[in-house]
């Protein structure tokens, strides 16, 4: 059995971004990722300018610079024939006004390197979560295996979870989320670009039609496109066939027959199935759920990484302490779960209001073109609220700031 003082499942932004800070306080730390890799596709890769202004605050912000990045200035959708500006980030105090699209896999090999040069930093790769271990109904750490079979365990003052919206541990410890109604799923595929179009660059470009909504950006070869179907509607619309869903999408944004041609098969179209909810309690004794572990968010906004960071920077700051000292308890999560919830409920609140007024209507037919819904003839009329909705988009309600001891 090994021993560490605190153990993290899930290797993506909460996780990594967990030990590195907690590392950095001096406190033992042990990741755990099932994959040999975060060579994932469809995996959120918006950073923030919250995330960004604090990666500077880790002395990592011109590593960052360096990754392959496309910026996301401004948030546009076409309903039917008229353009509302949904955010627009350019109004964002800071130097960061706009969301860097980048992929995930190069953020997360960023937070992993800087940890490793913590000498109380492991991460161990291809070790995936099997039970917890439980004693006097305190958990004390964990089951895992290795990638080669080898069962392990790994004792810890503290579990986190962070792995993910169909987490194993918030399963295996008895917490349930509340769950909210969705009108959605998502099908995710890469549209090969023929012809670069500066109209669109910096931008996420939707369109809402005919009862089909979609959204894409340039990435600068490809358009990374959502295309919203009805909530289990994918095995019905499926047996139409590609052919139907490219000539879909070339009506839908007018690229053309000879654009979408690119999408081989089915195979090339990924399903997202839209979960949402929130634990009413994020915490057990010797257990933490943060990010989608506790917390499931619509794809709506592209939010869910950057929640996820805030929530580690906030539990690195006030667990630190605790668990160095040895006297972590449950008044400590708590006060982790206290700190975030706000944050939390506010954007799934806007998310549920986005699915009423417009995903839902555009899927079912009911959302007018011709008189559009108050909050989007506000948005056209009113400059300043595109600028409210970029700063509460990319910073957010209650930005968290690295603690003292993360900064270099």
């Amino acid at each position: 059995m090994e021993r560490t003082t605190c153990c993290v499942v899930g290797g993506g932004p909460a996780g990594m971004m967990l030990g590195l800070l907690l590392a950095r306080a001096g406190v033992e730390v042990t990741v755990l990722e099932k994959h040999g890799d975060f060579l994932r596709d469809f995996r959120g890769d918006t950073i923030h300018p919250s995330t960004l202004r604090l990666l500077d605050e880790l002395g990592l912000g011109r590593e960052f610079a360096r990754l392959p990045a496309r910026r996301l200035e401004e948030m546009r959708m076409n309903i039917g024939d008229h353009t509302v500006t949904m955010a627009d980030f350019r109004y964002i105090p800071g130097p960061y006004k706009y969301i860097a699209m980048v992929p995930q896999w190069d953020f997360l090999n960023l937070l992993a390197d800087a940890a490793a040069e913590e000498p109380s930093f492991t991460l161990r790769m291809r070790t995936a979560f099997t039970g917890l271990r439980i004693e006097r109904g305190r958990v004390t750490g964990v089951h895992c295996v290795d990638g080669d079979g080898v069962p392990g365990e790994i004792a810890a003052d503290l579990v986190v979870a962070c792995d993910g919206r169909d987490s194993p541990v918030r399963r295996e410890a008895g917490l349930r989320p509340d769950w909210f109604e969705v009108p959605m799923d998502v099908w995710q595929v890469r549209v090969p670009v023929r012809r670069p179009d500066s109209a669109k660059e910096g931008r996420v470009f939707g369109q809402v039609r005919n009862g089909q909504i979609a959204v894409t950006m340039d990435r600068g070869d490809y358009y990374q496109t959502s295309y919203l179907i009805a909530k289990g509607g994918d095995a019905k619309l499926r047996a139409q066939g590609i052919q139907w869903f490219r000539d879909e999408l070339a009506d839908l944004f007018g690229w053309g027959r000879g654009v979408t041609d690119a999408i081989g098969s089915w195979e090339d179209v990924k399903l997202l199935e839209v979960t949402m909810g929130r634990l009413p309690r994020w915490y057990r004794d010797g257990l933490l759920c943060i990010g989608d572990a506790a917390h499931t968010m619509s794809p709506v906004g592209g939010v869910g990484v950057n929640l996820a960071v805030q929530d580690a920077v906030a539990a690195a700051r006030i667990l630190a302490g605790p668990l160095r000292r040895g006297t972590v308890g449950l008044a400590d999560l708590a006060r982790v779960q206290k700190r975030r919830w706000l944050p939390m409920a506010f954007i799934q609140k806007t998310q549920l209001g986005d699915h009423r007024t417009m995903h839902g209507p555009a899927l079912n037919g009911t959302l007018d073109t011709e008189r559009l819904p108050v909050p989007f003839r506000l948005m056209r009329r009113l400059p300043a609220l595109r600028g409210v909705a970029g700063y509460l988009g990319g910073i957010g309600i209650r930005p968290e700031h690295a603690p003292a001891f993360a900064r270099r």
